[in-house]
């Protein structure tokens, strides 16, 4: 049940104003799109070059003894990843022996929860119909509850007394090598650490915090928690095998640089052939390429449903006639973006691919051709005049 409904009335003309500014960033978010898209294009070309410079001139290492001969390539090590001595995390005295120890910070809090419906008016005015709930939840980040639209009931405290944290061992060694801070903060594969008691905890924690399913808990009871009430847990990253691919710089390790002005760094958990590490790369260059491609679509059609708008809000004046014009013009700004998100893509292959791209360009106009030829034939049907005799002769 909604603890408070808001009504709200907007005018035709007002709705012009609103959609005639949302054009405006309509224009400014398709046009950020294309940068992007375009930039990650040269991204991804980039990735796969180096790479494969990569692939081509790495060397297998030995990660038990420093080879001098190999100093200054780009080497693949495997080995036990192994740390210099227990982590520990000082406020909770968590200490374990760990290449990372890492602290999530609950708080129990107010959400505010909002549905919106928007009804069209005859004469392109609107009603909006606002529902605000409220709901009681564990959340990692501070909730400004003083925006909320019922703000005196639902307070939150505000800041958290402690902050999430991840604390990083800073020796950390693989056979004979040690590895920089950059390589050790590569090295995935958290699991849950149990907390079972707070003897090494700092004062202030110990007298406020005990320790619930293996959390850390503060606040007055568990079972039925309060507003404020905070929840700690941690995970710990374990030394093991890893394998790497990085220039070798006498016992440690450093970025290899690439003619394209990148670097390749690579590190996977367990034993794993450098031919291996360099396709999980190249599978991951390709997976980050077309999410990105994916997200510069969606904005591309979301700025065109934008720049539209304003022929749906005019239409809008019988309430019918704007549904009706609202859904055409959304068919349109997403063939639109399917357009210009293939041009631009083209137009960046072509730039940084050219056989490629200009194969992409000459099917994109062809498609673009087809669909104006398409258009104007079943214009030219509807519009032709009746030729006489075509019509059966009346009934006698």
């Amino acid at each position: 049940m909604a603890d408070l409904v808001e009504v709200t009335r907007q005018g035709f003309g007002s709705k012009g104003k609103d959609s005639l500014s949302g054009a405006i960033f309509g224009f400014v978010l398709a046009a950020l799109s294309c940068v992007t898209l375009f930039w990650n294009e040269g991204r991804a070309v980039r990735r796969y070059q180096d790479l494969n410079e990569g692939k081509a001139a790495f060397v297998n290492g030995d990660s038990s003894k420093v080879d001098p001969a190999l100093d200054g390539k780009l080497v693949h090590l495997s080995g036990e990843a192994v740390t210099g001595g227990s982590l520990k995390d000082p406020k909770f005295g968590i200490e374990a022996d760990a290449i990372k120890i890492h602290r999530s910070v609950e708080m129990f809090q107010w959400v505010e929860n909002v549905q919106t419906e928007t009804k069209d008016k005859v004469g392109g005015g609107s009603e909006t119909t606002k529902s605000y709930s409220y709901s009681q939840e564990w959340r990692n980040d501070p909730i400004d509850s003083s925006q909320f639209k019922v703000a005196n009931d639902h307070q939150n405290p505000g800041k958290f007394p402690y902050q999430s944290n991840t604390f990083q061992a800073k020796a950390v060694t693989l056979g004979a090598f040690d590895l920089p801070d950059f390589l050790i903060s590569m090295i995935s594969g958290g699991e849950k650490l149990p907390v079972t008691g707070l003897e090494n905890a700092e004062g202030v924690v110990k007298e406020s915090a005990q320790v619930v399913d293996g959390n850390v808990y503060i606040g007055n009871n568990p079972s039925s928690p309060a507003i404020g009430d905070i929840r700690v847990g941690f995970t710990i990253t374990k030394p093991g095998p890893i394998s790497v691919v990085a220039q070798q710089s006498q016992n440690t390790l450093v970025p290899f640089q690439t003619k394209n002005g990148s670097t390749v760094e690579l590190l996977e958990r367990g034993i794993v052939a450098a031919e291996d590490m360099f396709e999980m790369a190249r599978a991951r260059n390709k997976s980050m390429t077309w999410i990105i491609r994916i997200v510069g679509f969606v904005l591309l059609a979301f700025g065109f449903g934008l720049i539209l708008r304003p022929i749906a809000v005019l239409a809008s004046i019988l309430p019918f006639l704007g549904k009706l014009v609202g859904v055409g013009t959304s068919i349109l700004g997403f063939v639109l973006a399917g357009i210009v998100w293939t041009l631009v893509v083209a137009i960046a292959w072509i730039f940084y691919r050219p056989v490629l791209g200009i194969t992409i360009l000459v099917v994109t106009v062809g498609l673009i051709v087809a669909l104006f030829v398409l258009i104007r034939r079943s214009g030219s049907k509807e519009s032709a005049p009746a030729i006489p005799g075509d019509s059966p002769p009346p009934l006698t």
